[in-house]
């Protein structure tokens, strides 16, 4: 069989495609408005027919796509990170930090029901309770990082087909994350009426009276300067994260934190000095904002059009069925737990978007699915502050810990110690 070509797109050609991509999703959403009103982003649209044309040109045999994007891709979500610290006004710091906690537990929940509910109904159709494991919380919750870092586990342990499940099944939830999470949030604000929620009103106020506004009109200078401050967030949180790895190396240390995390930090600190210097600084806010959004709908078209939908045809029946047992299991815990117990406000429905986000896949999904959510009827800047500190920080934690004790008890269910 002769073997297939492989067409290589480097950094700035895919970085090109990216932008074309969203422009396409843009037009599309223009031409079939059912796609704006269930919050379907355009990054999401037009990546996702990208992939999919990729997925054409592999399958009939023509070419298959490279792409060299982890770099670049890297850098804006960082980048994207570090403005989202910069969002966090003190005022926001104190009214999310009680937040912070109950979504904590939360997600911590979710992760050990979704390794739960793989493993029964794995049991049911006489699957590898190894294998099934690789559809749980590894893939879902922990996304193609946590697939490559746990699966190897599994396959040492006698799961042979462990690495490329949890591949596939991490995409899948990528996908299943991009097309549910803005529907999901649209039929919360119109099933629960909360376009104008008064209450939201009120606690919005509050933390607007440090200054904050929606509407302003952005200028060259703070543009310029919001780039810079971005770089150099970048560069600190690059400093933390060493300075943590050689404090870890010295201490024998095993948490670790990821670099976004160490961004997102560096861009709270920035914040918080600017709040200490005297003046107005909501142009400059706003522009940041700009550039995290500017950076947020790059890395998501990237992360979406650089996708392999192939390695999706190899999952059996079986498999599929474990993955729509996920999807099922996360609609109604963030209907019934994440909406309900964050406070069943405008807020608490975006922020129950974000979870199905990175419940699903990945953080940003949750961003971009929320911010699809947010264009169509306010901002919230609380659930921008807690759900990329929970999902990308604390639920890593959490996950990892919990993963650790189901796959010991799936080796124990195969008889491996």
């Amino acid at each position: 069989m002769e073997e297939l070509r492989v067409l290589k797109f480097d950094m700035f050609t895919t970085l090109m495609l990216a932008v074309l991509a969203i422009y396409f999703g843009d037009f599309l959403r223009k031409i079939f408005p059912l796609l704006k009103k269930y919050c379907l982003p355009a990054s999401v649209v037009g990546g996702t027919v990208f992939a999919l044309i990729s997925l054409l040109l592999f399958k009939m045999g023509i070419v298959q796509l490279d792409f060299d994007y982890k770099a670049i891709n890297q850098l804006f979500y960082c980048i994207f990170f570090a403005a989202s610290g910069a969002a966090a006004s003190m005022a926001l710091l104190k009214k999310g930090g009680k937040l912070v906690v109950i979504f904590a537990v939360l997600a911590a929940v979710l992760a050990a029901f979704q390794n739960a509910i793989a493993l029964a109904v794995g049991k049911f159709m006489n699957i590898d309770p190894l294998i099934s494991m690789m559809t749980g919380s590894i893939p879902m919750t922990g996304g193609h990082g946590n697939a490559a870092s746990f699966a190897p586990i599994a396959v040492d342990a006698g799961a042979p087909a462990a690495m490329e499940v949890a591949i596939a099944a991490a995409t899948f939830g990528l996908i299943s994350g991009c097309m549910l999470g803005g529907p999901f949030g649209n039929f919360l604000v119109k099933r629960f009426k909360l376009e104008n929620s008064t209450s939201d009103k009120e606690m919005m106020g509050e933390i607007d009276a440090e200054g904050e506004s929606g509407n302003i009109l952005v200028d060259k200078p703070n543009l310029i300067q919001a780039v810079f401050l971005m770089c150099i967030a970048i560069g600190v949180g690059k400093l933390i994260e060493l300075g943590l790895k050689s404090v870890q190396d010295s201490t024998g240390w095993k948490v670790a934190l990821p670099i976004h995390v160490c961004c997102m930090f560096a861009g709270i600190v920035i914040r918080l000095v600017y709040d200490r210097i005297e003046g107005k600084h909501d142009v400059l806010y706003e522009s940041i904002d700009i550039v995290g959004e500017f950076s947020l709908a790059l890395f998501v078209s990237m992360s979406i059009i650089t996708m392999k939908l192939w390695q999706l045809s190899g999952l059996g029946l079986a498999l599929v069925v474990l993955l729509i047992a996920q999807v099922i299991l996360i609609v109604i815990f963030c209907y019934f737990l994440t909406f309900k117990l964050l406070g069943k406000n405008y807020d608490a429905a975006v922020m129950a978007v974000g979870h199905m986000g990175f419940g699903l896949g990945a953080v940003p999904v949750s961003m971009t699915t929320m911010q699809a959510v947010c264009k169509k009827y306010r901002y919230s800047k609380l659930a921008f502050f807690v759900v990329p500190v929970i999902g990308g920080f604390i639920s890593n934690l959490t996950n990892a810990v919990i993963i650790t004790q189901f796959l010991n008890y799936a080796k124990h269910l195969v008889g491996v110690a």
